[in-house]
């Protein structure tokens, strides 16, 4: 019974939802959309729900309804009816022997123009009608391959990069355009388009905003404050009506009180992008196909999609369930959102509202210590709310405290030399940092690392005193970049950390090149510790 009302109350609130947001592809084109992702008539799913139509959405479904039947060429009324998206970096021939010189030639290859004039009012704009693109109004950064659109935790690890590159314009455009959707949907979603709408990303905008103010000045914390308040309280949504031992979108509040947040998505459907997938895995779980794609669309907000990190079996996809978690990297970055708030109200002499938020972020450290810190692991993890359990899987998530934390430096250093040891055991490896050390098949498992993990973990470290061992990660990950790109001429999403002669695999989709988050951390790290060895 208490299943059924917590089902007729979350398609209720996502009918509700649904209808202030943008028309997604598969409302648009219905049975259409529905053809195209099952029969799978292009390999990537991401492929139709880019596509650009010729002409009126309603007469493309007119003729689709007059002309399907047994002899109907799906795939060739579609590419008559659309235009394919078009990915420029594919025509891009690397001539640089220097990796350095071909990031910065890389920059003007994933440069994306504005898709709205920003002197021009920008409040209701319109989408252009069958189109997923939400418009932006400065320019930005694109991660490369099928990511042709800006993506929320993926551009502060860009920006890195911009950073080293002197490329202080373009960060100042990408912190605007992402204020600019918090100010538009209430939040920055997951990447510009419309099925991307119903959940975030890791919030890394105050960062954004913190990297911007190095480089410009304190103004840049007041600029911005509106924007980082109103990104909390989305997070935030929903906390102050809840009693202990309730739960609602990204809030949780605990048995004893202490309030704290997951991952979330405001959809239970298949996602657009990966439609087919998301289907399929429903179905071979035998599980209720809603809390399925609930939980499938949480992992995706994580950023982290998909890990064992999810996984009640520790193993397979099908024992997802995100949303029981609290993240520990998640609660660290709120943190850091809460103390970044804390900074832009001192810039403008609001202490009695400063004073409000360094109370929230103080209580937000003693809940991380209180519910994700492991004493037998000596590593941050993950908490369980639903089973009150601690998860035993170390993954790189468990450094972002050290990367944030203010107040106790001796304590975090103390930690910092336990935790270093956990990293070299369960996480090191020849090339860098796996993302668990668990080998599921899934991407964001080993024997895989990532740029962004890989950064969270040497800065974590040599934040906290473990130099050496920062500076001997940081030598393996850019040693690995360098020589796969001697190798292939490409800067990779993800690499494949055990063996590195071997790709990366894993994911719903084939290796990307390109690649944003990885150039912008190659630089930052070759900036701060110089080449590596060979």
């Amino acid at each position: 019974m208490k299943k059924t009302i917590w089902l007729f109350s979350l398609i209720g609130y996502v009918l509700t939802a649904a209808a202030q947001l943008p028309a997604t592809p598969d409302k648009i084109y219905g049975e259409l959309f529905h053809q195209v992702q099952m029969s799978k008539i292009f390999p990537d799913g991401k492929t139709f729900v880019d596509c650009t139509p010729r002409r009126a959405p309603k007469d493309i479904m007119y003729d689709y309804g007059l002309r399907k039947g047994p002899q109907f060429d799906l795939k060739k009324f579609v590419e008559e009816n659309f235009d394919l998206p078009h990915t420029p970096q594919i025509n891009y021939i690397t001539r640089e022997k220097d990796v350095v010189a071909h990031i910065k030639n890389l920059w003007g290859v994933l440069r994306r123009e504005p898709d709205i004039t920003p002197n021009s009012s920008t409040t209701g704009v319109t989408i252009k009608e069958g189109t997923s693109l939400l418009p932006l109004p400065y320019p930005y950064i694109v991660p490369g391959g099928r990511f042709r659109e800006i993506y929320y935790w993926d551009s502060y690890f860009t920006m890195l990069g911009l950073k080293e590159s002197g490329e202080t314009a373009m960060i100042e455009n990408m912190v605007k355009n992402f204020a600019y959707l918090i100010d538009t949907y209430g939040h920055i979603p997951n990447g510009n388009r419309t099925y991307y709408l119903s959940r975030s990303q890791p919030p890394f905008f105050a960062l954004m905003v913190e990297l911007l103010a190095e480089i410009k000045g304190d103004s840049i914390y007041a600029n911005f404050l509106p924007a980082l308040e109103k990104e909390h309280r989305y997070w935030m949504e929903g906390a102050d009506k809840l009693a202990p031992g309730q739960f609602t979108k990204r809030v949780v509040k605990l048995r004893d009180g202490t309030v704290m947040n997951r991952y979330w998505d405001d959809n239970a459907a298949p996602r657009q992008e990966s439609y087919r997938e998301d289907i399929e895995t429903a179905e071979k779980s035998k599980r209720n196909k809603a809390e399925m794609y609930v939980h499938l669309r949480a992992g995706a907000e994580s950023g982290i999609d998909f890990s064992s990190r999810w996984f009640a079996d520790g193993k397979k996809i099908t024992s997802i369930q995100t949303t029981h978690y609290i993240p520990v990297d998640l609660n660290a970055l709120l943190y850091k959102l809460e103390m970044v708030i804390v900074k832009g109200n001192m810039v403008k002499h609001q202490d009695s509202i400063a004073a409000l938020f360094r109370k929230k972020a103080e209580k937000r450290v003693l809940a991380i210590d209180k519910y994700c810190w492991s004493k037998t692991l000596n590593f941050y993890t993950d908490y369980n709310y639903r089973t009150r359990k601690q998860s035993d899987i170390v993954s790189p998530a468990g450094m972002y405290p050290f990367c944030f934390f203010l107040g106790k430096p001796d304590y975090m250093s103390l930690l910092a030399r336990r935790v270093g040891e956990v990293v070299r055991e369960k996480l090191l490896k020849d090339g860098g940092i796996q993302t668990t050390a668990n080998a599921t098949g899934e991407q964001w498992d080993a024997p895989n690392g990532w740029a962004p993990l890989n950064w969270m973990v040497i800065w974590g470290l040599d934040r906290c005193g473990q130099r050496e061992l920062a500076r001997d990660i940081a030598d393996r990950w850019m040693k690995l970049n360098i020589e796969v790109f001697q190798r292939t001429g490409k800067l990779m999403e993800k690499y494949n950390v055990a063996d590195t002669k071997l790709e990366a695999g894993g994911g719903e989709y084939a290796g990307q090149d390109g690649f944003g988050w990885t150039n912008g951390v190659l630089l930052k790290l070759i900036g701060k510790y110089g080449m590596p060895k060979q």
